[in-house]
């Protein structure tokens, strides 16, 4: 059983980076899809990119196509979300989640990290 926890939410400015983590427990990482989820208040949980477990497999919304960036370190066990030109509406608490398999749909996606929140101020 994978165990979740992201980091690297926080506030910043309009046009400004933020790179959010998420760090697995388990020996089985690399076997695990991951994806990036936000949800933002009173909006349903949003897929934002996903990633496979040996890394290529990558899939972006087109809410965030071009912004931001997905990648992971199975040596570390941890996957990443680089987040640039951030703008308000990208105000939401972001989750990471995993997948036996490659998916886009929430459904798939067994285990879940808490959230963190991001917000950009304009």
């Amino acid at each position: 059983q994978a165990q979740l926890v992201e980091s690297g939410g926080g506030l910043v400015q309009a046009g400004g980076p933020l790179r959010l983590s998420c760090l697995a427990s388990g020996r089985t990482f690399s076997t695990y899809a991951m994806g990036w989820f936000r949800q933002a208040p009173g909006k349903e949980r949003e897929l934002l990119s996903t990633i496979s477990g040996a890394g290529g497999g990558i899939y972006y919304a087109d809410s965030v196509k071009g912004r931001f960036t997905i990648s992971r370190d199975n040596a570390k066990n941890t996957v990443y979300l680089q987040m640039n030109s951030l703008k308000p509406e990208d105000t939401a608490v972001y989750y990471c989640a995993a997948a036996l398999h490659l998916a886009r749909s929430i459904r798939n996606y067994d285990y879940w990290g808490q959230g963190t929140q991001v917000t950009v101020s304009s």
